[in-house]
């Protein structure tokens, strides 16, 4: 189906492999595109209930291939980001479903965006983050700016982005910048295990509950009590809630559809 992707759907769990290993998984047009196309797939697609996003080899995304883009002259990063990137990351954000990021190594740049942006991030030990953008004299985007300062506070942000310091797994732990770390044999399971409870979870609640978290970090608590009102009322509708309801009377575990 993809050239620079791999893309599979089994029990729920949609897996979407960023694949061009011999350069680290970094992005050129298509692979982009392409990632852009995947994340459309999952969110039409009824069956998917979680997304595992990982890369294949020994990285997970070294960001922007600079080979690739070598030879354009003047190119516009404005216009690249707005055409290319951007899309991916509010795609992303905006997937009524849980994205967990298997983070095999080395995440740098808007490989490093792309992790942040997931709602989950589960590390071997050998992976690592950079925000990498100040080595070659440009400035975080694909949502780093946004994400980062968030998740480590404003000052640790500054420290990362401008003098490109790597974060290794454990850091990273520390840092709360991703959920757990593992070792690296035990990385795929980790990472299923997690997929599996969210592949049978009340996914409509918990795509509320995702939108419910990103509009928090922008709105007065008086408002967040108001769309919380609002999200309760449409999960109160959901089916899945009736069945939990149902089961919790029967004693039984609840079986979920996402509906």
């Amino acid at each position: 189906m993809y050239e620079c992707l791999l893309y599979t759907v089994e029990n729920g769990i949609a897996t979407i492999t960023l694949n061009r290993p011999d350069v680290f998984n970094a992005f050129n047009d298509k692979q982009s595109y392409e990632l852009q196309d995947a994340l459309k797939q999952v969110t039409r697609d009824a069956n998917v209930r979680v997304v595992i996003l990982t890369g294949a080899g020994k990285a997970f995304c070294s960001g922007q291939d600079l080979k690739a883009i070598a030879s354009a002259d003047k190119r516009d990063l404005s216009e690249s980001l707005e055409k290319r990137y951007n899309p991916i990351i509010r795609a992303m954000r905006n997937l009524p479903k849980p994205i967990i990021c298997k983070l095999n190594g080395v995440a740098a740049g808007a490989g490093c965006s792309l992790a942040l942006a997931s709602d989950l991030i589960v590390a071997s030990t050998e992976a690592s983050l950079i925000e990498v953008f100040v080595n070659v004299g440009l400035v975080l985007d694909s949502g780093s700016s946004y994400f980062l300062p968030r998740i480590v506070g404003s000052m640790k942000a500054f420290e990362l982005s401008t003098l490109g310091s790597k974060v290794k797994a454990e850091e990273a732990l520390a840092l709360g910048m991703v959920n757990k770390v593992v070792a690296p044999e035990e990385l795929d399971n980790a990472v299923n295990e997690l997929a599996q409870r969210y592949a049978t979870a009340p996914t409509k609640a918990i795509g509320l509950m995702k939108k419910m978290l990103n509009k928090s970090f922008n709105s007065s608590l008086d408002e967040m009590l108001d769309y919380e009102a609002h999200c309760q009322k449409i999960a109160g509708n959901s089916k899945d809630y009736k069945e939990g309801v149902t089961a919790f009377n029967e004693k039984r575990k609840p079986a979920f559809t996402g509906e």
